[in-house]
């Protein structure tokens, strides 16, 4: 059996499978539909993955793990300098990594940032396999945000951060359209809109709504 074969093989299959999930999602898409455009079988798919399920969650780990370990070393380097960090370093931390990785794939940019935005739609249980693909990062952004806002609940930390990845999101699903934050995939666009990004957030994630009555 000739191992590179067999890498090229499971790299035709995710390439496949992440387009046809990113453009029609877990249910639009089929294993049958997946083997007709990768040009593979069955077997190869079964051998590789197991299961769509396990197809999906290999296709949200691909992309996630640069992405976690990316994020993770640009917080350790910002709490290096200052622990616990400001709200706008630790923004900073999460938001570039996904804008630079996913955006300097030429070939397969647009189609990961469409399946990222796809991830946070699927309904359960697709979307917590997507989710816990990037749970070792969230939690430890969601730690440092508790250090640097100690006087807000985990709570309402959580459904800030919550929003400040669906921003992430539309802004990397948009990008290069008419009017986007995002124009090109430069690394002075990524900071320009990082920047952008990380001044329009920073109020929302610092004010402090727990007593506030509607």
């Amino acid at each position: 059996m000739n191992p590179p074969i067999q890498t090229d093989t499971k790299e035709q299959i995710l390439n496949v499978a992440e387009r046809l999930f990113a453009n029609q999602g877990f249910a639009g898409t089929s294993l049958r539909c997946v083997i007709r455009e990768a040009g593979v079988n069955l077997a190869a798919v079964h051998y590789h993955f197991g299961s769509k399920e396990e197809l999906f969650r290999a296709v949200v780990s691909r992309i996630a793990k640069p992405v976690v370990a990316a994020q993770l070393e640009r917080l350790a380097h910002c709490q290096a300098q200052n622990d616990p960090p400001s709200v706008e370093a630790i923004l900073e931390a999460l938001l570039t990594p996904p804008l630079q990785i996913v955006l300097s794939c030429k070939e397969h940019g647009m189609n990961r940032a469409q399946f990222m935005g796809r991830c946070r739609t699927e309904p359960e249980p697709i979307q917590t396999i997507a989710r816990q693909e990037f749970q070792a990062s969230h939690q430890v952004f969601l730690d440092t945000l508790q250090r640097s806002l100690p006087d807000q609940s985990r709570t309402e930390l959580s459904w800030k951060f919550d929003l400040a990845i669906a921003a992430l999101i539309r802004v990397a699903t948009e990008a290069g359209k008419p009017n986007a934050l995002l124009q090109g995939d430069s690394p002075k666009h990524i900071h320009l809109t990082v920047s952008r990004l990380v001044h329009f957030l920073t109020p929302g994630i610092r004010a402090d709504s727990t007593h506030r009555r509607i």
